[in-house]
Order: C-alpha cells, then sequence, then structure tokens
C-alpha cells in the first residue's frame, strides 16, 4: 500500500467538504430548485473524481468486478461538464427546464463506456492486470484524455457565451443587484476554466515528463481543487439560495431595433420627456426590485418600446439608466445637512440599492468619489 500523501490528503478533504456541500445545497429552500439539484449533481460527480486520489486506502486487492466498477467511476468525468453548462443556463435563465433533448450531453459518456467494452469490461482479472501495468499508454485512455479535455474547451466556451447573453439581458430588463449572480458565475467559470487549464498540463507531463515533475504537477492540482471547493463553501453561505435569473426569451433592444426599422416605427421626444417626468415625479427607481417590464407597466407603455427608449434613444443600459437616478437621490441625501445623521447603509437602502459593494461602486462611477468623500465635500 502506497503511503499517505499530500494529494491522498487533499483529495479526502476534497471529497468531504465537496460532499457535505451537496447535501446542504439539495436541502436549502430556494426559488431555484434545478439550479441547486444540477448544482449538488456537479458536486457529487467531482467528489467521485476527487476520490480516486484515496480509493488506494480500501480497495488494495484486485478483482474483476472491482476493475469494472473502477473504470466506470473514471468514465463519470465526462458529466461534470454538462452538467456545469446546465447549471449556468439555469441560474442565468429563469425559464430554464430539464428536457429530453438535454440527453444527447450524456452521448460522450456512453459512447466512452462502448469503446472500453472489448478491451476492459469483457477482459478477465488477469488481462486486466497486465492492461493496468501500462494503464496511461492504452489508445482507449489516451483517447479518454484528449476527448475529456476538448470537451472541457467547449462546454467552458459555450458557458462564457450564455453567461454574456444573460448579462447583456439583465442590463437592459433589470435594476436590481442580481448582478451579482453574473459576477459568481464569471468567476466559478474562470476558476474552472484555470483547473482544467492546469489539468491539461499535469495530463501532458504524465506522457513527456519526468516522473518528480509529474507528482509536483499532481500536487498542484490537488490543491487548487481543495482551494476551489472550500471557495464554492464560502460562496453557498453568502448566495443560500444560489440566485434568480432572467427570463431567456427577452430580446435585446438592438434586436428590436432592427425589427422597428422594417416597421418604419419611430421614438418621439414627448415619451423621452415623459419618461424623465415620470421618474423625476414618481421615483419608482427607489424599488429595489424595478425591472423594465415593472416599469413599463407603471407607465402604461409596451416594455418593447421602453427598451428601445432607454437602451437606443438615451443610449443606457436600464441598469445603468435607473442606477443614475438612485445616485442622484444618494448625493441630494448626502448633501442635506438635515440629514447627516443618516448612515451609508441607510441611505443606500432608502434609494434602492440593496448591497453595499454595488452602491459603491456606481457612486464612484458616477462621481469619482465614495459616498463618504462626496458627503465631506460638500
Amino acid at each position: 500500500m502506497r503511503e499517505v500523501d499530500l494529494i491522498t490528503i487533499a483529495g479526502i478533504i476534497s471529497t468531504f467538504i465537496a460532499l457535505l456541500l451537496a447535501v446542504f445545497i439539495s436541502s436549502v429552500e430556494s426559488k431555484n430548485k434545478i439550479s441547486n439539484k444540477l448544482f449538488a449533481s456537479f458536486l457529487v460527480l467531482n467528489a467521485l473524481e476527487f476520490s480516486s486520489w484515496f480509493m488506494y486506502l480500501f480497495f488494495d486487492t484486485p478483482n474483476n468486478l472491482l476493475h469494472n466498477l473502477l473504470i466506470a467511476k473514471d468514465l463519470l468525468a465526462y458529466l461534470p461538464m454538462p452538467i456545469f453548462y446546465l447549471y449556468i443556463l439555469s441560474v442565468c435563465f429563469s425559464d430554464f427546464r430539464i428536457k429530453w433533448k438535454h440527453l444527447w450531453h450524456v452521448l460522450p459518456y456512453l459512447i466512452a463506456n462502448l469503446i472500453l467494452i472489448p478491451r476492459f469490461y469483457l477482459s478477465n482479472t488477469n488481462q486486466k492486470l497486465e492492461l493496468f501495468a501500462d494503464y496511461n499508454n492504452i489508445p482507449e485512455i489516451i483517447f479518454f484524455h484528449i476527448s475529456l479535455h476538448l470537451q472541457a474547451i467547449i462546454y467552458l466556451t459555450a458557458g462564457f457565451i450564455v453567461l454574456n447573453k444573460a448579462k447583456n439581458i439583465f442590463l437592459e430588463n433589470y435594476s436590481s443587484n442580481t448582478i451579482q449572480t453574473y459576477k459568481w458565475l464569471f468567476q466559478l467559470l474562470l476558476f474552472t476554466s484555470l483547473l482544467y487549464g492546469v489539468a491539461l498540463i499535469k495530463n501532458t507531463l504524465k506522457y513527456i515528463g519526468e516522473g518528480d515533475v509529474f507528482k509536483i504537477a499532481q500536487t498542484i492540482v490537488a490543491l487548487f481543487v481543495l482551494g476551489i471547493v472550500c471557495w464554492y463553501v464560502l460562496k453557498a453561505l453568502r448566495y443560500p439560495n444560489l440566485f434568480s435569473g432572467v427570463d431567456s426569451k427577452i430580446s435585446l433592444a438592438h434586436n428590436l431595433v432592427d425589427v422597428d426599422k422594417s416597421e418604419n416605427y419611430k421614438l418621439y421626444n414627448n415619451e423621452i420627456q415623459r419618461l424623465k417626468h415620470y421618474m423625476a415625479t414618481e421615483k419608482p427607481y427607489l424599488n429595489p426590485s424595478l425591472s423594465l417590464k415593472n416599469l413599463a407597466e407603471q407607465m402604461e407603455m409596451n416594455s418593447r418600446d421602453l427598451s428601445i427608449l432607454i437602451n437606443q434613444n438615451l443610449n443606457q443600459h436600464f441598469f445603468d439608466f435607473i442606477n443614475d437616478y438612485r445616485i442622484r437621490e444618494a448625493m441630494d441625501i448626502l448633501a442635506n445637512p438635515v440629514k447627516k445623521e443618516e448612515t451609508i447603509l441607510e441611505i443606500l437602502y432608502e434609494v434602492g440599492f440593496n448591497s453595499k459593494s454595488s452602491f459603491n461602486t456606481a457612486f464612484k462611477k458616477h462621481t469619482g468619489k465614495t459616498p463618504t468623500e462626496f458627503r465631506k465635500s460638500t
């Protein structure tokens, strides 16, 4: 039996934390139950993969059934990335549903199992032991490594494309700090990309590097994995409901304009003036969950027309348009000596923000100063 090393310890801790977090996410109350289940499944599948680093502690005597189970477990590595991608879709778009068509994501896993049937699943224990003696140089295993990395590149690229679309829809239609959702997903995609990049280097060194170099690379991957799993926990504790999404059927403003051009549709200045008057007198921006659809209903306008009015004619995203009003409201309060006792936290909630970080970011972008600096300068 091999001695317990840093890779083994990192594998045990990562597996335990991932499974514990999967249980937590599955049990927590949330509007996005599909997202929770998908992310929990992603964690469980990764935990099974991490377990490869310490399996030898429990299975020391080889037998045919055990080898088949270990091979089947290793091939589960084809499933985390599809589930990860579906998770991205489910968080980004509130109208996402699991459909039969999503089963095609399982095809690589099925194909890999079919490829391994002749020389792995149907062979006896002695034949398997001979194969495992030169495991990494078997054509099927080389195919396994290459296809997994290609799969990761495809799904990560698709994830970034989906996230970019969702962010644009959000900015044009929502005003709340749900933007944190997209920051989390971007970070998740980025860190996952880095992890797979490091894993690619590690697997390349398996074939062209020295044994010691590969061992170091494997240790780095194990520690990287442990760090990311711990980061998952911190994020899950901060966002226990795992977010809400946007409607994927919403059209972007530039697409609406293209349609309207063909219909010879025009937006008039009086509509812009009516919008500005409504914003100044009714102050709908004080509602932290205000959306473009809500504002259109309040003004008895078509949400499509309002989208074009703001995103194209005023040349602003709805998110920035609403936040500009909120910041101006905050500036008035900060400059008012009568309200000097109000704290920054009280003010940000009063003007429609529900996150201190998003308020500070928006305020500095608009004024070039932090709220505290602005108050001192007035």
